[in-house]
C-alpha cells in the first residue's frame, strides 16, 4: 500500500493513508488526499484560493479515475464549488458520462447536494487586481462589463511565475488497486473556459491496475498535445522500466513547437509500487508515504532536460 503526490499534496497525504490503514480502497485515499489540498487557502494552484480566470472567477477542473476497471469521471470549469475531486467521482459514480463542464457541472453539483462556496479569496483577488489593472488595465477596469474581444490579453496576462502546480495524488490498496486523482484551479489569468490537462484522462491522469498509473502538473497544453500521462502507462506496458518510460513521455514532449512552453512534471507508479517522478525543471520534488510511515517523505524528481532552453 502506497501513495504517491505531487510536492504540494503533502497537506492531505497523511489522510490519504489513514484510509488505507483503515482498509478504504484507492479511490477513496485519493480523494480523501486531494480535499485537503482544494481546502488549503496558501496553495493558489488548486481549489479555494486559486488565482482566477482573466474576469477575476475562479473556475476549477479535476478528474479521477479506477484503475481496476478504468472508469472515470471528470470536470471542468467550475464555478462556486471547493470540491472539484469529489464532483467528478459522482460523475464517474452516477451518469453514464465521463466528463461535465461549466454550468452542466455545477448544476450535477447542486443535485448531488455539494453546497457552493465563494472561491475568490481576498488575496488572490488582490494578486489578480495588481496584475490586471498594471498589465491589462482595459479588462481591470471593466470587469463586471461584457468586453467583445479579450482574447488578445491572455498572452499579456500571462505570467510564469504564477503557480500551475495543480495537485496529483496516486494510490494502491491494500487488494492491488490503483487510483488516480488531479484537481487544479489552472491557469492563473487564463481565458475564460480554458482546460488545462488535468481533467483529461490520458492527458493529465491515467490509471491502469495492469500497467500502472500517471498523474501530470505543469503547462497543461503540452500534455494534452502528447497524452502524457497516458504515455506513460503505455510504454510501461511496452516493456519500459517506469524510469524508461518516465524519460520517454517526456522527450515527447521535447518535440512540441510552444511559445509558451513551460515547466511539466508527472508522478508515476508502476503495478509492483514502484515509484518516480519526473520534471524538465531541475530541482523539483515529490512526496510518497506508505502505512507504516509516520511523515511522507519528499524525494527529487528525475530531471529530464528539455531540449530546449524554457522561456
Amino acid at each position: 500500500m502506497i501513495v504517491v503526490a505531487s510536492r504540494n499534496g503533502r497537506v492531505g497525504i497523511k489522510q490519504a493513508v489513514e484510509v488505507l490503514r483503515r482498509g478504504g480502497t484507492a479511490l477513496d485515499a485519493v480523494e480523501a488526499g486531494i480535499i485537503p489540498v482544494e481546502s488549503n487557502p496558501d496553495d493558489h494552484s488548486v481549489g479555494y484560493s486559486g488565482y482566477p480566470n482573466l474576469l477575476g472567477e475562479v473556475e476549477l477542473d479535476a478528474s479521477i479515475m479506477d484503475g481496476r476497471t478504468l472508469a472515470s469521471g471528470a470536470v471542468g470549469a467550475v464555478k462556486g464549488y471547493e470540491h472539484p475531486i469529489s464532483i467528478a467521482r459522482k460523475v464517474m459514480e452516477e451518469l453514464p458520462h465521463c466528463f461535465l463542464v461549466g454550468p452542466g457541472a455545477e448544476r450535477f453539483a447542486r443535485e448531488v447536494g455539494f453546497q457552493p462556496r465563494d472561491l475568490l479569496t481576498p488575496e488572490a483577488e488582490k494578486v489578480w487586481e495588481e496584475i490586471l489593472s498594471t498589465k491589462v488595465p482595459e479588462v481591470y477596469g471593466r470587469r463586471h462589463k461584457y468586453l467583445e474581444s479579450i482574447r488578445r490579453f491572455v498572452k499579456i496576462a500571462a505570467d510564469p511565475e504564477k503557480p500551475n502546480e495543480t495537485v496529483n495524488f496516486i494510490a494502491q490498496d491494500g487488494r492491488g488497486d490503483v487510483a488516480c486523482g488531479v484537481s487544479t484551479s489552472g491557469w492563473a489569468w487564463k481565458y475564460p473556459g480554458r482546460l488545462g490537462d488535468s481533467p483529461v484522462i490520458g492527458a493529465g491522469n491515467y490509471a491502469d491496475n495492469l500497467h500502472g498509473a500517471a498523474a501530470c502538473t505543469g503547462r497543461g497544453e503540452m500534455a494534452i498535445r502528447c497524452a502524457t500521462a497516458r504515455s506513460i502507462v503505455l510504454y510501461m506496458k511496452t516493456g519500459m522500466s517506469l524510469e524508461e518510460a518516465g524519460r520517454e513521455a517526456f522527450r515527447d514532449l521535447d518535440r512540441l513547437v510552444d511559445p509558451f512552453a513551460g515547466s511539466m512534471n508527472a508522478i508515476a507508479l508502476a503495478p509492483d509500487g514502484t515509484h518516480a517522478a519526473f520534471s524538465n525543471v531541475p530541482e523539483a520534488t515529490y512526496v510518497y508515504m506508505t502505512p507504516d510511515l509516520a511523515e511522507p517523505v519528499e524525494l527529487p524528481r528525475t530531471y529530464c532536460r528539455p531540449a530546449k532552453p524554457l522561456p
